[in-house]
């Protein structure tokens, strides 16, 4: 290859969210089709491909760290001759980082992972000898290739659509990854039957506004009738729902996930504040009564249900009497789980142009006020589960060695709390799913132990 005796070496590191390591998982496909090697980590690359994030500035702080770590794996103090960096970071400020970080060879935006072996051919082409860089229009999904190498076993994220169009004030990721565009059914489904031809029974649906789907495609809101063709696919057994707007979560898809056996009783559910005012602001569609109505319906439709939300404070003008707002919302609501961002104020967005922002400090201290207060919620949601049992599937072994790590329907991977397991009697399999009864439980974690030992 390229005049090459051995196959060229590719260390791909992916920085951020699911999303991003999808995008990740297409490069590394698209880097074996043509004949590159993939190795796990930095030092034993030839070229090394950072994918970053570039959401809010600690992401940007990280991605930078990053390259600057990856810059010892360079020759001469190293074995690699390239560093490319891709991803959000890249699109935001290609110019920037060739500029700023001489050590990157090439810089590739969002709408070109799919050109990422191109690049490597050229960069390591005797005539080559500047940086790249292609970035352009943020959007599309021409990378999404079907057939990608997951590294997620036993569950897969599954991308249903690029890109968002709700606009919000504070958010870049219209900026970073364009309109939204929701991916053709047929390709969806046919990756998920590829997806369970290896082995994968649990598929995570994920886009920057997943209840969106088929808007744009489709003239109508079609995540339901999505689900409804995943869960036709033999060998899939759950489907997950992350990133929801409540104004897509429609009776058919509540209907759909109370009536289909297949999907689970989860919700994850971004409300971002608890002030009409504040959410106002924001440029959010929703208003704490709706929120409250859709939070309603499904809990009387579906008891079990596990939800999970992600607030934001110190937005500019935030006052004490918004925050204590959202305090009594989250109070309210009872989010199973909360994640909690202190604001950042991100370059090109409306919200970094908004008067009144809110200190630091006083930032930092509603952000620990409102995570006390939801400390005491998630214990009290995880001692409900005291004594009862679920199926928990097994994604690894705790570092001790004593422990398997599980989750239920109630736990997403990565963002939520997880089970730690233990076996009655014999071993268990990794992606396995077993009977564990909850003996015990903080607010972050539970333990169990396997019932009847039940595998599938």
């Amino acid at each position: 290859m390229i005049g090459q005796s051995s196959p060229v070496k590719v260390s791909i590191i992916t920085l951020g969210c699911s999303k991003n390591l999808v995008d990740a998982e297409c490069m590394s496909s698209i880097l074996e089709n043509e004949g590159y090697q993939l190795v796990p980590s930095m030092d034993q690359a030839d070229v090394i491909v950072i994918n970053t994030c570039g959401f809010i500035e600690s992401a940007k702080r990280e991605a930078i760290d990053t390259i600057l770590e990856a810059a010892d794996y360079k020759k001469p103090l190293g074995k690699a001759s390239k560093i490319i960096v891709t991803g959000c970071l890249s699109q935001r400020y290609p110019n920037e980082i060739l500029s700023d970080l001489p050590e990157v060879d090439a810089v590739l935006g969002t709408g070109h992972y799919q050109n990422i072996a191109d690049v490597i051919k050229r960069l390591l082409s005797d005539s080559c000898n500047i940086s790249l860089k292609y970035v352009s229009k943020p959007g599309g999904t021409e990378h999404l290739a079907l057939g990608r190498n997951v590294s997620t076993f036993p569950y897969a994220w599954l991308k249903i659509s690029e890109g968002c169009s709700n606009a919000c004030a504070y958010c870049a990721i219209p900026i970073i990854r364009g309109p939204f565009q929701s991916r053709p059914m047929e390709d969806i489904v046919k990756e998920a039957i590829i997806l369970s031809g290896q082995g994968y029974k649990e598929i995570i649906l994920a886009g920057q506004d997943t209840t969106s789907y088929g808007k744009d495609l489709y003239k109508k809101l079609i995540l339901p009738d999505l689900i409804r063709e995943i869960s036709k696919i033999d060998g899939i057994d759950s489907i997950r729902i992350m990133y929801a707007y409540i104004d897509g979560i429609t009776d058919d898809l509540i209907y759909e996930m109370k009536n289909n056996s297949k999907v689970a009783h989860y919700l994850d559910i971004p409300v971002q504040h608890g002030d009409d005012g504040v959410l106002r602001r924001m440029g959010r569609k929703d208003r704490t009564a709706g929120i409250s109505s859709v939070i309603d319906k499904l809990r009387n439709e579906m008891p079990d249900i596990i939800l999970r939300s992600t607030v934001i404070v110190g937005f500019p003008g935030e006052t004490d009497e918004e925050f204590h707002a959202l305090s009594d919302m989250v109070r309210f609501w009872r989010f199973d789980r909360l994640g909690c961002f202190i604001f950042s104020s991100e370059e090109g967005t409306r919200a970094a142009d908004m008067k009144d922002p809110v200190p630091e400090s006083i930032a930092l201290e509603r952000f620990n006020q409102l995570m006390t207060i939801q400390k005491e919620i998630s214990y009290l949601s995880n001692q409900k589960r005291l004594g009862s049992t679920f199926q928990v599937t097994i994604d690894s072994v705790s570092d001790d060695g004593i422990f398997y790590i599980g989750r239920s329907y109630g736990e997403a991977p990565e963002v939520d709390p997880v089970i730690h397991v233990l076996a009655t009697s014999s071993p268990l399999i990794i992606g396995g799913k077993y009977n564990v009864s909850i003996v015990d439980c903080s607010a972050y974690d539970m333990t169990g132990v396997t019932v009847n030992e039940f595998t599938e």
